[in-house]
């Protein structure tokens, strides 16, 4: 008969890890959180400024917020480009000859409603990365908050 090893006791020391859930948002040490709050709040309202000052060189939870900040910034000058572009074009098109002034003043309009409301949504955004920063928490933005750009 083989003998059986004795079953694992718990040793006084150990430190108790909880399983990583894929998906589930990272935990901040909450000395950086508390050290880096302000950077990271900083981050979702001039991106630059934490690049600038290095904090996310230094601080995971400052790098992590200075890269939604980034994202979400760089999102909106992307959404504000092709929003111009199809705005001239269509305004183009539509004050030509073919067509009316006044379908080309209704479409811009149309045009101006869905950019204010996409501006809406991405203020929201930057308001939840805030929430999450002010609460040390290292919680993705919605949609586009898996992009990593700083390493």
């Amino acid at each position: 008969m083989q003998q059986q090893p004795p079953p694992a006791q718990y040793q006084q020391g150990q430190v108790y890890q909880p399983p990583v859930v894929p998906g589930a948002p990272q935990q901040a040490d909450i000395r950086d959180a508390q050290d880096n709050k302000t950077m990271a709040i900083l981050a979702y309202i001039l991106f630059f400024v934490p690049l600038l000052t290095g904090a996310h060189k230094t601080s995971p939870f400052a790098k992590f917020h200075t890269n939604q900040g980034t994202i979400l910034f760089l999102a909106s000058a992307a959404l504000g480009i092709v929003f111009g572009i199809l705005s001239a074009i269509i305004t183009g098109i539509l004050t030509s000859s073919i067509a009316t002034w006044g379908a080309a003043l209704t479409i811009g309009s149309i045009f101006g409603l869905i950019w204010m409301a996409l501006a809406i949504v991405i203020a929201l955004f930057a308001i939840v990365g805030i929430v999450n920063a002010a609460g040390g928490k290292m919680k993705p933005l919605p949609l586009i908050g898996r992009i990593t750009i700083i390493k």
